[in-house]
């Protein structure tokens, strides 16, 4: 995966579970972070780009 695939509306599933047991994350803004907001609890987060794509296994839906 590369960064200009994590583009706003994009849905990702993270290695490691949230602490609410969700894995799928919608990218909510990008610049010179990312804002990504869990599925399963409504949870905002704000990463690095480049911890974001540690953190991330596969993009599982495209932007639309």
């Amino acid at each position: 995966m590369v960064l200009s695939d994590l583009k706003e509306g994009a849905v990702i599933e993270m290695k490691k579970q949230h602490a609410c047991g969700g894995t799928q994350w919608k990218i909510l803004r990008t610049g010179a972070d990312r804002t990504l907001r869990c599925l399963t609890c409504g949870r905002v987060l704000v990463l690095l780009p480049d911890e974001l794509l540690k953190r991330a296994r596969r993009l599982t839906e495209e932007p639309s």
